[in-house]
């Protein structure tokens, strides 16, 4: 279609729809996803029913403990950016490779006995998962051309699942090595080296493969095409990377203050970690179904706007029945939040016509995702401190879930990049 100059320019590529590469064997491939996917939430998790512990370690300020959920965070829309050029140059399987090794090494660095060893593992944990987020939906779009929808919907609940059992298993875990937070946090290290091992088939066949084509590195495996031009001047683009940044915005803000606003309302604090365990549990069901829809649907538009008033709905019912309520709350924001982080890689998938302009997207739209959601938790902290209550930072949510909506209309369009 043409556009004309008056018209939001539209950002194309030549390049053809990627043919699945023959990688290790299908089974290998699926495993190492879904393990590499394990680890992606996991370390994020497992410490936040550290932070106090960690906090008497070093005698830390609560300004100073919340950064360590925070560094990662921002760091994450840091290295976004960086790694659409790292896959180009050395290719996706060695750079997925490498992020995984260095999230473990990461995770190593954190628990060792110096606050500057603690943040310095934070901002390593950040970059490494980054590069992750970013080289996986570009990897699914390229392995499962016309199944990269559901596959977005397969990792993306395994990392939720990683997630859940990670928040869950910490303080077991602590109990059982006896080594206190360091070794209870440590300890997920082990799964970071269990995934690369089961990722390293991948990495030996693409090489296998290059040097049987003759091909350099930076020339990419089979389905490797040109990035996109003009990315940022694209009105999609952006719209996309909105619905992802303030949909992560809602979502960290929550799991940092949900359970504190549901005590604060009198509800016991342990009834209120159930609720939000919960909430985290429904997560699950949202990040693997609404991929799937969202992949059997010419237009997502409708999908998009259904997951922002699910959102606002839920965010409602906290603010004007905190207590009585809790439990719907939970299960609709649960629904709404794991359904949207799906959606939102879905979309970097079906917005895209090759794996390189896939994790071009993923990379801006990761970028601007995560730089707007580490301002969530701080925002709705300072918010509170001023107005004294909850009420001010709720109201606030739901104007921004109508802005949700207005980029998901946008974003859930039949258009490619």
């Amino acid at each position: 279609m043409a556009v004309t100059r008056a018209q939001q320019p539209v950002v194309t590529s030549s390049a053809p729809l990627p043919v699945r590469s023959r990688l290790a064997h299908p089974a290998l491939l699926l495993t190492g996803i879904l393990l590499v996917a394990l680890n992606m939430r996991a370390c994020l998790a497992a410490i936040s029913p550290m932070v106090g512990e960690i906090q008497r370690t070093f005698g830390l300020s609560t300004t100073a403990s919340g950064l360590i959920t925070t560094v990662p965070v921002l760091f994450q829309g840091v290295g976004a950016p960086l790694t659409p050029r790292l896959t180009r140059r050395f290719g996706t399987e060695r750079v997925v490779l490498g992020a995984v090794l260095v999230l473990g090494a990461g995770v190593l660095l954190r628990v060792l006995p110096s606050v500057v060893a603690l943040y310095a593992g934070c901002v390593v944990i950040g970059v490494a998962i980054a590069v992750l987020n970013v080289s996986m939906p570009g990897l699914v779009k390229r392995e499962f051309p016309e199944r990269a929808a559901a596959m977005t919907g397969v990792y993306s609940t395994t990392m939720l699942v990683g997630a859940t059992l990670a928040a869950g298993l910490s303080v077991p875990l602590e109990h059982a090595l006896g080594g206190g937070w360091e070794a209870s946090l440590g300890a997920w290290s082990v799964l970071a080296l269990v995934a690369a091992v089961a990722w390293l088939p991948q990495v030996l066949r693409s090489r296998d493969e290059r040097a049987a084509a003759g091909a350099a590195p930076a020339a990419g495996r089979a389905g490797a095409s040109k990035p996109i031009e003009g990315i940022w001047r694209s009105g999609l683009a952006w719209q996309i990377s909105l619905f992802m940044g303030i949909s992560s915005l809602l979502v960290y803000t929550l799991v940092a203050w949900m359970p504190t606003i549901l005590a604060e309302h009198g509800m016991d604090r342990g009834q209120a970690g159930l609720v939000f365990a919960f909430s985290n549990l429904l997560q699950v069901v949202g990040a693997f179904l609404v991929p799937l829809i969202a992949g059997r649907m010419t237009s997502q538009r409708a999908l998009a706007v259904a997951m922002a008033g699910l959102n606002g709905l839920g965010i409602a019912v906290l603010l004007v029945a905190p207590v009585p309520g809790a439990w719907v709350a939970a299960a609709i924001l649960g629904v709404a939040q794991g359904g949207s982080l799906g959606l939102g890689l879905a979309f970097i998938v079906l917005r895209t016509g090759s794996a390189a302009g896939a994790a071009q997207l993923g990379g801006m739209s990761q970028a601007i995702g995560y730089l707007v959601a580490a301002a969530g938790p701080v925002g709705a902290g300072a918010l509170h401190q001023l107005t004294g209550g909850w009420s001010a930072t709720l109201a606030l949510m739901l104007v921004l879930v109508a802005v949700v909506g207005a980029a998901g209309w946008g974003a859930g369009r039949n258009r490619t990049l």
